[in-house]
Parts: C-alpha cells; structure tokens; sequence
C-alpha cells in the first residue's frame, strides 16, 4: 500500500508539473497536446489515447483508467456478496471433509500430498470459492435455474498420464435433443492453485450458447491431486507441462466413449479406490470435430502449445484417440503466447503480464516445451495491469500487447488481440478478494449482474468460438462476425495505452484487418 500511494502521489505531482515528452505513437509536443482534438471513432472519445505523455490530461486519464482495477474489491463489501461467499466457503469445506470421510485416498500423506490444506484451494475457501452464485444450491439465476433448467452437469474424475487424478465437471445443455451433436469447449485454468470454480463464469454461458464443456483442476490445484503417486512428480506452476500435457489429456478424454475408451483409464486402473471415469458421460452429445479450447495464464500457455501441435515444424499431435491435432479454435485470457525469434522457434517466454521471477517455478518455456506455431485462429486477450495493479509511470508502447498478433497475422493465420482498459490478471479467474474490475457491480435475484472486463471477456470469447465452430441453422452462428465487429459496443472500453487489432475473414470472404480498433478503425 506504501508503494502505491508513493507511486500515485508521483503521478500527481509529475501532473502538476505539467509533464514532457514523447507519446506512444511517437509524436512529439508540437503534434500532440493538451489541446489536440480527440479522434472520432465509433463515438469513442481517444483524446486520453492520444493525450501528450505527461501532460496533466495523460495523468487524468491514467488516474481514472487504473480505478477501474479497484472496483471488483470495493463492490464486494456488498453484505449480500459477503454473506454468500461465506456460506457457500463454509459448505465447500464441508464438502471436502465429507469427500475424505467417503474416500479416504484423498488424504493419503505423504502418498500423494493430498491434505486439508493442500492442494491450496481443495477446500474452495476464500478466493478459491469464485462468483459465489453460480453454484447448484443458490437459488438464482446462475444457481438452480441454470443447473436444473438450463444445464446437466456431472462431476468427473480421470486420470492423467501419469496416474494422478484429475477431478473436474462435464456440462451439457439440456435443450439438446436425442441425436443432436454439439461443439466442444475444453477450460484449461490458470496456475497458483486457480480452481475450476474460478473459471464457472465462461462455463455458464458457453453451455447456454449450445457448447459441451470440460472444466477441470490441473494436477497440483484445486480437487485433484497434488502430484502423481508416491510424490512422483507434481503439477500446478511447479511444473508447467502439466498445462499442455494435462489438456492433451482433457481432449482426449472429452472424445472418449465406450466404443473408444480414455486412454489412462485402462492403463491407471486401480491406482486409487476412487470411481473414475472410463469415457466422457455426455459422449452422445459431442460433434468431435468441432472443438475449441481456452486458457488463463499458464492455461493461456497451454492452449497455445497444443494449438502448435501438427503445424509444419512443430511436434505431431500426442494424443491418443485421434491421429491428428483435433483442435479447431482457441481463446487465450492473458495471453496467447509466441516464439520471441519471430520464426515460430521453441517458446522462450510468454506474453504475461508479469516476469518469469515473480512465480515460484517460472511462466516461460526453453528446453523441453513445445514449439510455437501460429496454426489455429486465436483470440488473445491482454490484461493492462497484472497481478498488483499500479498506476503507470511511463508511457507504454502502444504496439507491446500486439507481439503474438503478428506473428499469428504473419502466418496469415486468424486472430484477434484485446486489452481491456483498467484489467487485471485477475479478471479471467474471479474470485472475491482478488483485484479486478466490477464484477458484481449489483446483486439481483441471487445473482451477479453487469460488471466492465467480464462482460466483454465473455461476449468475444462465445462470439469467436461461434465464428469457427457453429454450423448455419445453429444458435450464435449468424451473428457472430457482426458481434466480433461491434465496436461501438465495445471499443470504450479498450485500452487507451495498448492496440486492440483484428485480421480475420467473416463467413462471407471478407477479410477485415484492423491494426488499431480505437485509432483506425471505425466510421
């Protein structure tokens, strides 16, 4: 808090002072002051966009955008928000007490280093409980509406590769009639123990916009197991191949059925006591060649290695039931990731709103990882302030977020780069205490309503899947080129220090290529 105030009266007093220098576009004071007219695009107002770094106007403008990261926090004071989470921490708890009394080979240590503490959010208490709302028992909208009318969820348990258990959800919705096929969505989390629960959010209404969904922890978070057994090896941010490795498992487990079994089913059987699953329960219902996959973080790293896999000059696709890459879409939360040679080389680092040194094991890749190759459409998302929100005191490059865009554009392979002004890394895995945007701006009906990133965040991630994965005559189809080109709904709240750009083709052979949204683009 020390270093924030220090850091906020520094803006202030630079603001005072009236401020120098060259702005983002590297224009210089005679072209690009205070007194420059804003911009016009989609009725956007860009005159913090082009604002003279630091001019009194640039420090307003960067003042206001930075409180946008601190509304998540001070909405969930809110006595009905806080009564839920804590209810609903206390009956996950419980939950977890009543698993290890049914099972006791959860809490097995030192065997696999399961216990009532570890993995750190197998209790779903504090953070670890997400939008506290969206669970069965709540009587709401996103509660037993959803999971009684809308939806048919059946918790899962698989093993991975190595033996380890893999505990998650598999949802359908319940409008799908006997015969119909879906496409699939797979949810890879993020690493530092984020929970499937966190992730419940893009869930909900990607069910509800026709998908089957897999959500699930990565070995080391959340439900699953801490490690493999007898402490072999273990996941979460200690061990990044789990975020690849483990989602080749997820997909192969969403193709599985009984004609086609899982896998590491047959070969872990009786590892553990535990009922796991042979093959995917909602087999019947999936189009297995309509799949899209989407990641936060690590899990962002992940889906951008397996989409790489089958490329020219990557690695062959590892899974097991099909024989070649059966991904057809991705959608990277902050961010997709990108070869830092610019010849779609081994993945060195990850466009991540922080450094390898600020988590314990390291976010980068090297030796060992897989190759990057932009090889399937991705829609990356690009948070403005990371982990600890702090005001910027310099003036950012206005092209730094759009590193994998090209390499992606290059390979004339479709994408789309989005920074949401005010985000947070947080704002792809929700859960109270953690900074973010609004979220949970009002409580109706037991349920959470508006918000600023997540509504965003969830509209381009259904509408890009739609673009690539539905077929004509089925929900979102239609419009989803439009909703990917609705800038006047969108594009206020784009970031003012960093490009948000598109190059994609609509269904109708259009090719529509932005390299600025707020800047270029627009009537």
């Amino acid at each position: 808090m020390i270093r924030l105030m220090s850091v906020v009266s520094l803006v202030l007093v630079m603001a005072a002072c009236g401020g120098s220098g060259s702005g983002a576009n590297g224009e210089n004071n005679e072209e690009r002051n205070d007194g420059v007219p804003p911009i016009t695009r989609h009725s956007v107002d860009t005159s913090c966009d082009v604002a003279d770094f630091f001019s009194a106007k640039w420090a307003e403008c960067e003042l206001a955008n930075w409180q946008l990261s601190l509304q998540g926090n001070l909405e969930q004071l809110n006595p009905a928000f806080q009564l839920r989470s804590q209810t609903q921490q206390q009956e996950n708890r419980m939950q977890q007490i009543q698993r290890f009394l049914d099972d006791p080979s959860w809490n097995l240590p030192p065997t696999q280093g399961n216990t009532i503490a570890t993995p750190l959010c197998s209790a779903g208490m504090g953070p670890c409980v997400g939008d506290p709302f969206r669970y069965p028992g709540v009587d709401g909208a996103d509660g037993k509406v959803f999971y009684e009318q809308e939806a048919e969820v059946v918790p899962v348990v698989y093993y991975d590769q190595a033996c380890a258990r893999t505990s998650g959800h598999v949802w359908r919705p319940r409008n799908l009639a006997e015969g119909q096929k879906a496409p699939m969505i797979v949810i890879k989390n993020g690493s530092v123990q984020a929970s499937e629960e966190l992730y419940w959010w893009a869930a909900q209404p990607l069910v509800r916009a026709g998908y089957v969904v897999l959500t699930s922890d990565p070995r080391g978070q959340g439900d699953s197991d801490m490690a493999t057994p007898n402490f072999g090896e273990q996941g979460g941010n200690i061990n990044g191949r789990v975020f690849y490795e483990g989602l080749v498992n997820d997909i192969d487990f969403m193709l599985s059925s009984p004609n086609q079994p899982y896998p590491h089913e047959q070969s872990c059987a009786d590892t553990y006591p535990t009922v796991t699953a042979t093959h995917n329960p909602f087999y019947e219902y999936i189009d297995a060649e309509r799949l899209g996959i989407a990641g936060h973080s690590y899990g962002a790293g992940g889906v951008t290695w397996v989409q790489s896999y089958g490329a020219e000059g990557a690695e062959a696709w590892p899974g097991l039931l099909t024989q070649d890459n059966p991904v057809d879409v991705v959608v990277a939360w902050d961010a997709l990731g990108y070869s830092d040679n610019g010849n779609n080389a081994t993945l060195t680092s990850l466009q991540l709103p922080f450094s390898a040194a600020d988590v314990p094991g390291g976010l980068v890749g090297g030796e060992g990882f897989p190759t990057v190759v932009a090889h399937k459409p991705a829609l990356s998302f690009k948070s403005e302030y990371g982990f600890t929100p702090v005001p910027f005191i310099s003036d950012p490059d206005r092209e730094l977020h759009k590193v994998p865009f090209v390499q992606w554009q290059q390979a004339d392979v479709p994408v789309v780069s989005l920074t949401i002004a005010g985000s947070t890394h947080l704002d792809y895995s929700l859960g109270p205490d953690l900074p973010a945007t609004s979220w949970c701006p009002e409580v109706v009906d037991n349920a959470c309503v508006g918000g600023w990133a997540r509504p965003m965040i969830t509209e381009y991630t259904v509408a890009w899947f739609d673009r690539w994965l539905k077929q004509a005559g089925e929900q979102g189809y239609e419009e989803a080129d439009a909703r990917l080109l609705n800038d006047a709904a969108w594009a206020d709240r784009m970031s003012m220090h960093f490009a948000s750009a598109r190059d994609f083709p609509t269904r109708g052979g259009q090719d529509v290529v932005c390299d600025d949204i707020r800047l270029e683009c627009g009537e």
